[in-house]
């Protein structure tokens, strides 16, 4: 429930408003709330309470609807895929609303996002500490850098090289400055070909760049010692591969306006080859097809597949795949090298280099693993989160679903390796949200330079140690990592590429089964602990009783549950967050339901403790995952 305080911050507050279902049809009544950080709605009837909170920057768009005699209808969209349908009894209220989400959800500058508000009540040393959990030099060195063959060089600390990579660069050895800086001018941005992973058993390294400027005729001779300098640094391969992640058309077109591709007749000892995954609008309209159709009302068997193959979505996330594969066979069965590059480097490239970093190290399919690999090749090699996420005002084409895409094909992955990886899906999705949420500061700004000259360490913090401090609710009970210590090698026939319901219908009450046996099995493990613990402390009480071991004789009693409430017998419960919506219900005996689900809501009688506390400026902004925060206060 919402505290007391929150209400002294309330920019919009409608009473009497209803939110419809999917089909348009069954409603609750409640009141919408508009505070500086978030939209709530309150449903309560007799005996429950539910909450609807929303993060502003999850609103992707807001329609104002035609007049019905029920009402002003506004449907929002969310980027994490909820659509909410509000009528309002008012068309002046209605309005008010309409025009103080548009505002809300696209800040006009950084200073404006919810990270430079919320404060987890951490210190500063703790804030510190949580940005220093990631660092590319320990990943560099858990490869085994530097070595014979590959350095990691501080060429780039002051960004001059390349104002869109990492300050830290892997570089072959025998590469010069001069032919670092030489290569560098050649190509687009400036993003020279640097080290993304190096495989300690094939030597073979997988490395990424932009696309040459190299035109129709042009050439680069310090270019080309570089790509030689990355082959000679793999003695057990004559040749590199130079995977174009383009489709070939697109890339001679670039080549026609001054870029394009690498001349084979120019450099020796490599193996070309284009993938054709499409560019960033293909994607963004793609998606926008699967979205109109998982927001039909009721589509029959044959237009919900022939929708979902129009849209060409899951064809594209196969090409991704298929990129990803062929990077990690080159690597492991061919010993060779690959290069890796798009236009600039930062979309496909970025969606190739982190998937083929799966396939091969069993590393990062663990939960640490996977924010390492996303702060290196995400973050770190400067994919651009506020344009392609949309987290500021801005141009709408340069949006796209890049990072989307990068997490379904781990998922897909996940689906297929179920012991493979020791996160579940609940953690792919709430990495994703956190991208569009701007919580904390990683995913905000287009590259390192930038997050520096923001100085997001000192004013944000890092989402990372919130991940580690809740990772019992992530881990994936199948995982076994003696099983599957090696290279996966996932099949990528259409018939294993299937629509992601957990992702793009979540918030759909219906639309998919709710009971996950992986979920289940989670529950249980979780409650083993539980009751472990239980029966310690039972036995160490009984053993006091005995005489056994010293200490205060008193009433043998059972903890408390998490509620502060005496219990009879053990009990567990269990509940995941979605992101910038929670749901908890809070019965009349003051037990919790165990969710086994992710939902868009929160339900808690009206003098329970409440689940949420948000606040301005002026105070301690909530957590978009307030799931174990305790408020006290009540409308």
């Amino acid at each position: 429930m919402i505290d007391v305080g929150v209400l002294e911050h309330l920019s919009c507050r409608v009473e009497y408003v209803k939110l419809l279902d999917r089909y348009g049809k069954e409603s609750t009544i409640g009141t919408l709330y508009l505070t500086a950080t978030h939209l709530i709605y309150v449903e309560q009837d007799n005996h429950t309470r539910k909450e609807t909170w929303v993060l502003h920057h999850h609103i992707s768009s807001v329609e104002k609807l035609s007049l019905t005699v029920s009402g002003c209808p506004l449907l929002i969209h969310c980027k994490t895929f909820q659509r909410l349908h509000l009528l309002l009894p008012r068309e002046r209220d209605t309005q008010d609303v309409y025009q103080s989400l548009i505002r809300l959800c696209q800040p006009v500058s950084e200073d404006e996002l919810y990270a430079f508000l919320y404060n987890p009540n951490q210190t500063e040393a703790e804030r510190r500490d949580g940005w220093d959990l990631i660092d590319m030099a320990t990943d560099f060195s858990r490869m085994g850098l530097p070595n014979e063959f590959w350095d990691i060089s501080s060429i780039n600390s002051s960004y001059e090289l390349c104002s869109t990579y990492p300050s830290l660069l892997g570089i072959p050895k025998t590469a010069t400055v001069a032919t670092v800086t030489g290569s560098a001018k050649f190509r687009s941005r400036g993003r020279l070909p640097a080290l993304s992973y190096y495989h300690k058993d094939t030597k073979a390294a997988v490395c990424r760049c932009s696309q040459p400027l190299s035109g129709l005729s042009s050439r680069c001779v310090e270019d080309e010692q570089m790509l030689k300098c990355i082959n000679d640094a793999n003695p057990h391969c004559p040749f590199i591969y130079v995977v174009d992640t383009r489709p070939k058309l697109n890339a001679m077109a670039n080549r026609a306006a001054g870029k394009g591709y690498e001349n084979e007749e120019n450099y020796p000892n490599i193996r070309f080859h284009f993938q054709g995954i499409d560019n960033i609008h293909v994607m963004r309209s793609s998606l926008q097809k699967l979205l109109e159709l998982c927001a039909l009302r009721s589509p029959t068997m044959s237009d919900y597949l022939v929708g979902l193959e129009s849209s060409g979505w899951l064809r594209h996330i196969k090409s991704v795949m298929d990129a990803g594969v062929f990077l990690a066979k080159a690597v492991c069965d061919e010993g060779a090298s690959v290069l890796v590059h798009c236009s600039d480097g930062w979309d496909r490239t970025a969606q190739v280099c982190s998937l083929a970093c799966v396939l091969l190290d069993p590393y990062y399919r663990t939960i640490k693993g996977l924010m390492v690999l996303i702060e290196r090749e995400w973050i770190s090699f400067g994919h651009k989160f506020n344009h392609r996420c949309g987290h500021l005002e801005g141009n709408p084409k340069e949006v796209s679903p890049v990072f989307t895409q990068f997490v379904e094909c781990v998922w897909h992955l996940c689906e297929q390796f179920p012991c493979a990886f020791q996160f579940n899906e609940s953690y792919l999705l709430i990495i994703h949200d956190h991208v569009y949420a701007c919580q904390y500061g990683n995913f905000i700004g287009n590259c390192q330079r930038e997050q520096q000259e923001m100085r997001l360490r000192e004013r944000t913090f890092s989402l990372w140690p919130y991940l580690l401090q809740n990772q019992a609710e992530f881990q994936n009970p199948l995982y076994k990592r003696a099983t599957h210590n090696t290279v996966l090698r996932p099949s990528t026939l259409p018939l294993h590429f299937k629509f992601w319901c957990g992702m793009y219908n979540r918030y759909d009450k219906g639309m998919q089964p709710r009971q996950s046996v992986v979920n289940t099995l989670l529950a249980l493990t979780l409650r083993h602990t539980q009751e472990q613990k239980t029966m310690t402390e039972l036995q160490r009480q009984l053993a006091v009783v005995d005489g056994i071991l010293p200490g205060p004789i008193g009433t043998v009693s059972l903890p408390p549950d998490q509620n502060g409430c005496p219990r009879t017998t053990p009990t567990t419960s269990f509940g995941q967050s979605n992101g910038d919506c929670t749901s908890v219900s809070t019965c009349a005996g003051g037990k919790e339901d165990s969710g086994l689900e992710m939902s868009s809501q929160k339900e808690a009688e009206g003098s329970s403790a409440t689940e949420h506390e948000l606040q301005t400026k002026t105070d301690k902004p909530v957590s978009m995952v307030t799931q174990k925060e305790k408020v006290t206060e009540s409308l």
